[in-house]
């Protein structure tokens, strides 16, 4: 039986994952303005020195928070717009599902929140976010509706407007549960919204020959 690699080496393989996710803690509590390289290195069991060894910047670990951390998520989703040869109601409304599951189960709605409040002031978060999520979200949801307008399903429009459309009470959401509930307002079951929503969405973007049946 060989030996397992020095112990060492399995540290510095694991640090830069180990960062990352240290980093979409902090990110998330203090925001980008707020979170300091010496917090992010603290909670990742490393020393201030030793994360420049992996990243230069706090832009840098923001890059790969988002292309380690959030945009892997959206593969979920990927895969079951994939199934084309579900109907376009079924398939909405796995992906309602599965978007619901990941902003309960991660910290999307937190950087989602950390890159409107402050994009003004850092723009490249807003640039990055774009690039790695919100373009490849808006992609796969317009390209699961032409699909859908290509065999019918969907009422003719521009496939792009359409995923704007869906997305936006869901966003809305998000903000709603990372801004307004922590400074007492009420909680919204994002469930219960994305269930009506899909309702609603399904009844606009079905044909109307179909809808008049």
């Amino acid at each position: 039986m060989q030996p397992g690699p020095p112990r060492w080496r399995r540290r510095s393989e694991a640090r830069p994952g180990e960062i990352v996710q240290a980093a979409l803690e902090v990110f998330a509590e203090r925001g980008f303005a707020g979170a300091r390289l010496d917090e992010i290195a603290a909670k990742a069991g490393i020393s201030k020195g030793a994360l420049y060894l992996y990243f230069e910047t706090k832009d840098d670990i923001f890059r790969a928070v988002v292309r380690e951390a959030v945009a892997p998520n959206l593969d979920r989703v990927e895969a079951v717009l994939a199934q084309a040869t579900l109907p376009f109601p079924d398939l909405l409304r796995m992906v309602f599902a599965q978007v619901v599951q990941l902003i309960g189960t991660s910290r999307l709605g937190a950087v989602a929140k950390l890159v409107i409040g402050e994009s003004r002031n850092f723009p490249e978060l807003a640039r990055v976010w774009h690039d790695e999520v919100v373009s490849r979200a808006l992609s796969l949801m317009s390209g699961a509706i032409a699909r859908a307008q290509a065999r019918g399903e969907v009422a003719p429009g521009d496939p792009r407007l359409y995923a704007f459309s869906i997305v936006g009470p869901i966003l809305m959401g998000v903000i709603w549960k990372e801004t307004f509930v922590p400074v007492g307002a009420p909680a919204m079951n994002l469930e219960a919204l994305v269930r009506q929503h899909a309702d609603t969405v399904l009844l606009g973007l079905t044909p109307r020959t179909e809808a008049k049946a």
